[in-house]
Parts: structure tokens; C-alpha cells; sequence
């Protein structure tokens, strides 16, 4: 398995007031799966996805990546562990505004001290991804599909293992949430990343592997799919 979880919980407090997010969650993923995780608002899907990255702590559980626990690494370790294993496709792009598309790409590749060549990785994915005239242009300058296709290259910048996303076509018109869409499951089947979206794109979800969905924090279904991201073409690749 690539990713384990048991048990999982997460629990804030204000003062006596007591909110369970999520609440025993048990979840494995094989290697190169696409799983979809559905829910209405408050389900705690984010919150999930979020403790997958090692961007927030849970209250008690379990959460292995490739063998690894996760749950006790302090900041640095899960620093590298993040430059090793794991891409994140945020839904607001968390592009660096300062920085140009091709340096966005690059910057993961640089800041774990990978020995590759950061801009020809960087160029290759941005051509990948549709962008090959864009590569010296600022997020300002770019649409909101574009800065999309940016936050994509950066996610598979370093050949995740294991590349999560929070609603990656919920800010996108619907032509454009469809190029995103099959440039996420090209790259998949290109790069063999293992893929855990949160989405509310029924398009999405009918393309992935499994459906998982939760509400008031626990999985109360899972899916297979009629279709499997392994059908769809990656021409553009």
C-alpha cells in the first residue's frame, strides 16, 4: 500500500465547545490509484487531504506513505518528505507572484537540492501541460486555467509518488476543467503518481479508480466506477 490510514481523528476545541472533523477514518491506497474523495461542505474532505500532506496534525490515528509514519515527524522531516513523495494541487494555484511560471516549476526541484536540471525539467512540463509560450510570464499575467496548468507542473516537478489535490477544476470554466482533468490523468498514467482528489466534478469522479465519500467526517460509501482513469487517452503527452 502507498498510503495507510487508521483510525484517523480530528478534533478542535474552543473552550468547552468540541467540533469532530473527522472521526475513525480507515483508508488504503495502492500504488498509481486515482481515488476521488466526495462530500458535502463541512464532510471534512480538505481536512483529510491536508493530514495526508502533513500540512495540520491529527488528534489520534495513524498515516503511512510508503511505509512511513508520518504522525510524529516534527516540521523538517515532513519538509523533506514532502520534496520526496508528495505533489499538492491547491484550489486557489498558490503560485509565488513574483516568481515566473518556469521558476514556480522549478522552485520544488531546487529547494530539496535535486541534482536534475531544474529549468529543463520545469520546460518539459510546461510544455506538458500546454504551455510552452508562457514560460517567462508572471502569475498576473497568466488566466486562472493557466496559473491551474502552472500549479500542476509544479506538483509533478519532482516526480511525486503521491500527488493530492483539493478541487484542482473547482475554479474553472467547464472547457477548461476538462483540459485540466485530462492533464491530471495523463500525468498519472505518464509519471505512474498515485492521485488523491477532492472534487466535486462528477466528471472527475466517474474517471477515477474509486469513490470514496464522506460525511460529518466519516466514509459512509466507496465506489468503483464504471469508467477507470486507465481508459482515459493521454494524446497530449
Amino acid at each position: 500500500m502507498i498510503i495507510e490510514v487508521h483510525n484517523l481523528t480530528k478534533t478542535l476545541t474552543s473552550g468547552s465547545h468540541r467540533v469532530e472533523i473527522l472521526r475513525g477514518i480507515d483508508l488504503t491506497v495502492q500504488k498509481r490509484e486515482v481515488i476521488a474523495i466526495e462530500g458535502p461542505s463541512g464532510s471534512g474532505k480538505s481536512t483529510l487531504l491536508a493530514l495526508l500532506a502533513g500540512f495540520d496534525s491529527p488528534t489520534t490515528g495513524s498515516i503511512r506513505l510508503e511505509g512511513e509514519e508520518i504522525t510524529d515527524m516534527d516540521e523538517d522531516e515532513l519538509a523533506l518528505l514532502r520534496g520526496r513523495k508528495l505533489g499538492f494541487v491547491f484550489q486557489s494555484y498558490n503560485l509565488i507572484p513574483t516568481l515566473t511560471a518556469e521558476e514556480n516549476v522549478m522552485l520544488p526541484i531546487e529547494l530539496r537540492g535535486d541534482s536534475s536540471p531544474a529549468l529543463e525539467r520545469a520546460r518539459e512540463l510546461l510544455n506538458a501541460v500546454g504551455l510552452r509560450e508562457r514560460f517567462s510570464h508572471y502569475p498576473a499575467q497568466l488566466s486562472g486555467g493557466e496559473q491551474q496548468r502552472v500549479a500542476l507542473a509544479r506538483a509533478f516537478a519532482g516526480s511525486p509518488a503521491i500527488l493530492l489535490a483539493d478541487e484542482p477544476t473547482g475554479n474553472l470554466d467547464s472547457v477548461t476543467g476538462k483540459t485540466v482533468l485530462d492533464l491530471l490523468l495523463g500525468l498519472n498514467r505518464k509519471e505512474g503518481t498515485t492521485l488523491v482528489l477532492v472534487t466535486h466534478d462528477a466528471a472527475l469522479s466517474r474517471l477515477a479508480d474509486r469513490i470514496i465519500r464522506l460525511r460529518d467526517g466519516k466514509i459512509v460509501d466507496e465506489l468503483v466506477p464504471g469508467a477507470s482513469a486507465a481508459n482515459v487517452s493521454s494524446d497530449a503527452f
